[in-house]
């Protein structure tokens, strides 16, 4: 709904409060996420999962309010957020840092967190390695987790395992490395959005393993048996609710997790868009609003 203002992964500095503030005061580190609002009423509002609000969530930007007004989001000098929607970063953690985790961070942490990816010594496959996977990949490891990443490039060999410090690093086009690690995976985190087989990647899992769809293909298929066979289980995961979000802030600052960016000024950011469809960015392009607006 245009004119759009794009943004949903958001850190800044508290400029000015209301009256009713209580979390927070003028100078706090905070971030915003990926919606604004929600009925604050609903079961799903009352256990903090607010993004699976029944009656709705109001997106942080090109979404209608409640007032009817359009949502605009964080590629601007300011935004205005109702508190239970902001989150505390804690003043040692970097701001640009702390921009990924609002949506990419939290997109991958919240499945680990309902399906018990955080078992150490249970292993963990990462398909694709993009802003969401190269997070997947830090959580797994900072769980404890055996981490293999699953990729149709060759090319992401070395920073997989080298960079982010995978155990493992598997050619999913390759049938005889696909085969050396069948029935090897306790859970697969799918962060993929083009269209890929599913049936593949659901024989790498054990007896009871998980594979965890965060990715948006267009479709997804695959045969009954490669579930019944096996025991496995195909969940899906939106991001997560305030409660979450902040849970997993607090984590990466206590265990020096950070996304990889790549900080650049707004007036980069066609270029940036074209290289991120190349893939041509580790991992995450950061936008840098207050010196670019100065």
């Amino acid at each position: 709904m245009y004119p759009v203002v794009p943004g949903h992964e958001i850190a800044g500095i508290v400029k000015e409060i209301g009256s009713n503030v209580q979390r927070f005061k003028v100078g706090d580190h905070v971030g915003v996420g990926t919606f604004v609002d929600s009925c604050r009423d609903c079961e799903y509002c009352d256990d903090k999962l607010e993004v699976h609000c029944l009656k709705q969530c109001v997106g942080t930007f090109n979404a209608v309010d409640v007032d009817g007004t359009i949502t605009k989001g964080g590629y601007s000098n300011s935004i205005v957020v109702q508190e239970r929607y902001c989150y505390t970063i804690p003043e040692s953690y970097p701001l640009a840092s702390a921009a990924p985790l609002l949506c990419a961070g939290i997109t991958v942490y919240t499945p680990m967190m309902r399906h018990k990816m955080n078992q150490a010594g249970k292993s963990l496959g990462v398909i694709g390695l993009g802003g969401l996977g190269h997070m997947a990949v830090k959580f797994g490891k900072a769980f404890g987790l055996n981490v293999t990443v699953l990729s149709t490039s060759i090319s992401k060999r070395e920073e997989a395992l080298t960079l982010l410090g995978a155990n493992k690093f598997v050619i999913s086009s390759d049938q005889e490395q696909m085969a050396a690690v069948a029935k090897s995976l306790d859970f697969i985190i799918d962060t993929a959005s083009g269209d890929h087989p599913f049936d593949p990647y659901l024989s790498l899992l054990k007896t009871s393993g998980v594979l965890v769809l965060v990715g948006a293909p267009s479709e997804v298929k695959f045969s009954a048996l490669s579930l019944l066979h096996g025991r496995r289980t195909v969940s899906g995961s939106a991001t997560g609710g305030t409660k979450e979000t902040q849970e997993m802030i607090n984590f990466c600052a206590a265990h020096g997790i950070h996304p990889n960016i790549e900080v650049v000024p707004i007036q980069y950011a066609n270029e940036a868009l074209e290289r991120m469809i190349k893939s041509d960015v580790k991992y995450r392009f950061v936008i840098d609003i207050e010196n670019s607006l100065k």
